[in-house]
């Protein structure tokens, strides 16, 4: 794995091609965060298995993966990102490489993973890759700066082919499940009645101790009101908040929870004409 570090924390970044074993169609393979750990805390990021499983399903993952849960395939409907491809559609996964479709998203091969150059020094590394396909083509950057206690992932897509390409992207941290209250932010949400969380007074979401977390998660969509931008304040037993700042806000906004882990997930939604290029990013401040 890769590192970055300094006198407070130490943050392991999955090498694309050494670390592929831990890799797989759903998150992006260059800058996926797969450890964060406080040198005097201990580790302080989680996983939907995290601790019991050395080699996670690469599914699930740990850490603070991102993702590009749309694919591009020939014939697709761009004002239909949530449509699946048929199974046995050889598709683009932005960020991972050629992926063949399946009914099951968990199984889905990578044909061919696409292939990153890197630059890194002790507070920094940046991952640049190329993908064309079917009259697609991009260029995508990673990069990833430690400073003190705030880690900074940003990212960048230029269209450099003929045809719009339109995405979803959203962060997904694990950390873990704090056992009541878990997260606020700084956009109005609700909550309709569900099994597992509930919307405090005080504005923090919390899980419901009722529910069997020991043999299933939960997983919530928000209803929110849009802004510049989210903050995340997120309950954490050994470091008491963490913080999250998006430079976007939300098109799309789930949380989910098992009993190892919760994580919140604001997904970005853009369609990048050609000739252009967008930039986000998530700031975490531990």
């Amino acid at each position: 794995m890769l590192s970055l570090a300094n006198d407070q924390l130490d943050v392991s970044i999955l090498d694309p091609v050494a670390d592929r074993v831990r890799l797989g169609s759903r998150y992006c393979t260059g800058g996926y965060v797969y450890l964060v750990s406080d040198r005097r805390l201990g580790v302080i990021t989680s996983g939907p298995g995290y601790p019991d499983e050395e080699y996670p399903p690469v599914f699930d993952g740990q850490g603070l993966p991102e993702a590009f849960p749309s694919p591009l395939w020939p014939g697709m409907d761009a004002a239909a990102p949530n449509a699946r491809p048929p199974a046995g559609t050889t598709t683009l996964v932005i960020g991972v490489g050629l992926v063949r479709a399946q009914d099951d998203v968990r199984t889905m091969p990578v044909q061919e993973f696409c292939e990153w150059t890197i630059q890194r020094s002790s507070s920094a590394v940046r991952m640049e890759t190329r993908q064309s396909f079917a009259g697609w083509a991009l260029e995508l950057t990673r990069e990833l700066r430690l400073i003190n206690r705030t880690l900074i992932s940003e990212t960048r897509l230029a269209n450099v082919g003929a045809e719009p390409i339109s995405f979803r992207w959203f962060p997904h941290p694990f950390f873990p499940n704090p056992r009541g209250e878990c997260c606020k932010f700084n956009l109005p949400v609700t909550l309709p009645e569900n099994p597992g969380y509930a919307l405090l007074d005080n504005g923090f979401i919390q899980t419901k101790l009722d529910h069997e977390w020991d043999r299933t998660g939960h997983f919530q969509a928000l209803e929110f009101t849009p802004g510049d931008h989210l903050v995340t304040l997120q309950r954490h037993p050994k470091l008491g908040l963490v913080a999250a700042t998006c430079s976007y806000t939300p098109s799309y906004f789930p949380i989910w929870g098992n009993r190892n882990t919760f994580s919140f997930e604001p997904y970005l939604a853009q369609t990048v004409a050609p000739g252009s290029e967008s930039t986000w990013s998530i700031v975490y401040d531990f």
